[in-house]
């Protein structure tokens, strides 16, 4: 297992499959995952002869469960210290709700040569919580309830988010996956508690509008519009106006979890992004 150390001490781990002198892609998971969400696409990288990495968000799966430093900036410095320990040069950069915040926050910051095209995928962005200057966000409340039932019992919230809303999962005539359910459920319990319910706070209240309107790289958006964890109108046809260099990609009738009920769309895709 692989490991690099941040400066508070710690332990981020990741994963680093392919070639060296190969274009590396690193993946951003969403909360509460790990790197294990990206096995699909990972694997369809890997295959495609590109350099696949993919780490722990602190708190989460394998790497150190911190009390402290569970928000953006924090998490970004995080993902400098392990593209710093690898090195890794012209970068794709995709991630995955909160994932895709950790993107937009890093990619804003990233040294020059780090970073060549980024992906934002249901992603959290520009902001998800309701505010004066975000009429159709979420209530506060919403995330208030999250961090309520995360509290009562968070092993039950993690059955219920996959097999709900995650996946669409609770759409009429959905066909579950309990392979898929148990995988979320086994992921989120990785991470620690306490880090669950802080990356709450960072997912939902982090203002990205400054990060999008930085960003110079092309930068891929992609959204279901049947996204019910973060709504699809408050987030990425707002993002696209705000980048420099965006493309919005919108998937018909798509939930939150695409890249794992959808792969044979979404991989394409992807692919088709990172080599134009």
């Amino acid at each position: 297992m692989s490991f690099t150390k941040t400066r508070d001490g710690t332990e981020l781990f990741y994963k680093d499959w392919g070639a060296r002198d190969a274009q590396p892609i690193v993946f951003h998971h969403g909360w509460p995952l790990s790197a294990d969400d990206w096995d699909a696409q990972m694997m369809f990288f890997l295959d495609n002869g590109y350099r696949v990495i993919a780490h722990d968000r602190r708190g989460h799966g394998r790497s150190t469960q911190t009390w402290t430093g569970n928000e953006m900036d924090t998490y970004a410095a995080d993902v400098a210290a392990v593209t710093d320990a690898l090195d890794l040069q012209n970068a794709v950069h995709i991630g995955h709700s909160t994932g895709g915040g950790e993107v937009a926050h890093y990619v804003a910051r990233a040294k020059p040569g780090r970073v060549s095209k980024a992906v934002l995928i249901g992603a959290a962005p520009p902001t998800m919580v309701k505010s004066d200057k975000n009429p159709g966000g979420l209530p506060i409340e919403v995330f208030d309830g999250f961090r309520a039932a995360l509290v009562a019992n968070r092993a039950q919230f993690f059955l219920d988010v996959p097999t709900g809303p995650f996946y669409g999962y609770n759409r009429p005539g959905a066909k579950i996956s309990q392979g898929v359910v148990e995988n979320w459920w086994r992921q989120g319990m990785m991470g620690g508690a306490k880090a669950d319910y802080d990356c709450i706070k960072a997912f939902s209240e982090t203002d990205f509008t400054e990060d999008l309107k930085s960003i110079t790289v092309p930068t891929l958006v992609m959204h279901g519009d049947d996204d019910q964890i973060v709504p699809y109108a408050d987030s990425a046809p707002l993002s696209v106006k705000l980048l420099k260099n965006g493309t919005l990609k919108t998937y018909e009738g798509l939930p939150h979890g695409l890249c794992t009920t959808h792969p044979e769309i979404v991989n394409p895709d992807l692919l088709a992004f990172i080599r134009s």
